[in-house]
């Protein structure tokens, strides 16, 4: 049976309403900090820790369950395996070169592969919304409901109904500026109930600042790792640290080249700055566009638990890949600038020793 497009509106605006009335969640604590599970004094365990273990383990198990019966002819799970592995290689040498592009592809693709399998796996249900209870030291916080279940203490938040639709009130939420607040407090306490906040176990990686700063250092590592092999710790840090012509210039009392000198002493301080701010552009556009995807996720799963939310779970999943294919092909061109800067300035300073004795010859 076919739907006309006017049922599956009334379908649409049923399920929107049985949601806005019945499945609507607290409203949700935002934190840009990620909430620590375990202290062992110098090392806090957070969830975002825990998530990032999740990806590399989730990773591993799919790639060896995948390949542990390797066949000349891949079919099924291989052959899919193969096939992205190919493309990906493809796109890494079309832009690098074939000698470069297998130099640049194991850290590319594993940039390219964990920020990936971050951004998808974190949009699954269980994210920000399982995790361990912690009771609140002062008057405010989330009211739950608990049981024991054998040997644990489970508490849960209830859903909304008619006579509870959180609009403009929430009976769930005690808020810190509440003059009622302590009043509220003891009411819970009295029937029974937990009142405090949820640390959620997991959450995405990316939407802790330090994982996006770390895969920035990584990236510039290995990009700067390539122009020093390419040519030389030192002749590649001239591309920094130029004042060589400066020196020469002061050496022959030549002002031409003094100045010309200066000139290429401060590009290289510019180009040594462009290098630490590509490291927060980096950082900051993974995690800003990862951070506010979780916020709006969760505003919108507390506003309107169905229908919209499931729009932008799509958007998310776009949002997921376009982020993680811009941080690796970043790493990928920059690793390609590197090696090109190399070979331009080995080719220069050959130019320059040359011109002399060709002088001196003629």
């Amino acid at each position: 049976m076919r739907l006309s497009r006017r049922q599956l509106a009334v379908i649409a605006f049923v399920v929107f309403v049985v949601g806005f009335v019945f499945l609507r969640s607290p409203t949700p604590h935002i934190s840009i900090k990620p909430e620590t599970i375990v202290d062992l004094g110098m090392v806090n365990i957070t969830n975002t820790m825990i998530t990032s273990w999740l990806v590399v383990a989730t990773m591993i198990i799919v790639v060896f369950f995948a390949t542990r019966r390797w066949e000349l002819v891949p079919r099924g799970v291989q052959n899919v395996i193969e096939m992205v592995v190919e493309a990906f290689y493809g796109l890494v040498v079309n832009v690098a070169g074939e000698k470069n592009g297998r130099r640049f592809l194991p850290v590319v693709a594993t940039i390219f592969f964990f920020v990936l399998v971050s951004n998808w796996l974190s949009l699954l249900p269980i994210f920000n919304a399982i995790g361990f209870s912690e009771e609140a030291e002062e008057e405010h916080g989330v009211v739950m409901e608990q049981t024991a279940v054998g040997p644990l203490d489970v508490t849960w938040v209830g859903l909304s109904g008619p006579g509870n639709l959180r609009i403009t009130s929430d009976s769930s939420n005690i808020e810190e500026d509440d003059p009622e607040a302590q009043q509220k407090l003891a009411a819970a306490k009295a029937d029974g109930k937990f009142v405090g906040e949820l640390l959620p176990l997991l959450r995405g990686p990316n939407t802790d600042l330090n994982t996006p700063l770390a895969l920035a250092i990584v990236s510039a590592i290995a990009v700067e790792s390539w122009g020093i092999s390419s040519l030389g710790l030192f002749a590649y840090g001239r591309k920094f640290f130029n004042f060589g012509g400066m020196f020469r210039g002061l050496g022959r009392l030549n002002v031409g080249l003094f100045f010309q000198g200066m000139i290429d002493g401060f590009v290289g301080i510019l180009e040594l700055i462009s290098e630490l701010v590509r490291l927060l552009s980096f950082t900051f556009r993974l995690f800003g566009n990862m951070f506010a995807g979780e916020v709006v996720l969760l505003m919108f799963t507390f506003l309107t638990p169905l229908i919209l939310t499931i729009v932008f779970y799509g958007l998310e999943l776009f949002v997921g890949i376009i982020q993680a294919f811009i941080f690796a092909m970043l790493t990928l061109v920059f690793g390609v600038m590197a090696v090109s800067h190399g070979e331009a300035h080995a080719e220069g300073e050959h130019s320059r020793t040359a011109e002399p004795a060709a002088q001196e010859a003629h």
